[in-house]
């Protein structure tokens, strides 16, 4: 009999969507306990990183005498800011400390946008401009230009906290063009569950969200490891 596979998720204190998705998308990796890291109740700024990495390894502290399998870094914004070398040094801290597998959400929205051959995307976001540039360059970087990009410009974590599904698809269908080759819904906060296999039988396009595809990134490099974790993608 397959044993438990043991999962940690990091993220900011104020995500409540992350955990339930990614039960539902990787059900074998479920109950998932979660780090959860202090931070401004504004919107995270570049000077915030320093402070939230050490929040960050503050936050997994509870949890250091369990053995887990996989670690995922879920704080969106901190790896868009930080880019792919800061949210690389934050995933190595997160390995050495806690002797698992990382995969970080910025990280694997490359994985997953790569794996769909995509080297052009539309983006959704909740973020204000310092994030929302962080994340252009970030994708670029990696050989994904971003085609449009549209923002609901939450100020807040309450703002943030209160975007619907609803508003989310509304979003979504307004920022694509009849030129987009595909559509990313960035941010572990935003609703996106019921949502994407609503984006993708409409537009016809690859469509991500940062959770489906931290979920998928997770199930894939552990089966590599030898565990397999089926992942739902229409869930």
């Amino acid at each position: 009999m397959p044993r438990d596979i043991k999962t940690l998720i990091v993220v900011p204190e104020n995500n409540t969507t992350m955990e339930p998705e990614i039960s539902a998308l990787c059900p074998a990796l479920a109950p998932i306990p979660v780090a959860r890291v202090k931070r401004p109740a504004r919107t995270l700024l570049l000077e915030d990183l320093p402070a939230y990495a050490e929040a960050t390894i503050d936050a997994i502290e509870p949890f250091a005498d369990r053995k887990f399998d996989l670690v995922i870094y879920g704080c969106t914004a901190a790896g868009f800011l930080g880019g792919p070398a800061g949210n690389a040094r934050m995933v190595e801290r997160l390995r050495e400390r806690t002797g698992a597998i990382v995969v970080s959400t910025a990280g694997a929205m490359i994985d997953a946008l790569q794996s769909a051959r995509v080297s052009e995307t539309a983006v959704v976001t909740p973020y204000l401009t310092p994030v929302n540039d962080g994340l252009r360059s970030y994708l670029e970087s990696s050989g994904v230009r971003v085609e449009v990009l549209n923002s609901f410009f939450c100020k807040t974590t309450a703002e943030l906290g209160a975007i619907t599904e609803e508003q989310v698809l509304d979003l979504a269908l307004k920022t694509v063009t009849p030129n987009s080759k595909s559509l990313f819904v960035a941010c572990s906060q935003l609703p996106t569950i019921n949502v994407v296999a609503q984006l993708r039988a409409k537009l016809g396009i690859p469509v991500w969200s940062s959770i489906q595809a931290t979920a998928w990134a997770g199930a894939k490099t552990l089966t590599a490891q030898g565990l397999p974790v089926p992942f739902n993608q229409a869930a």
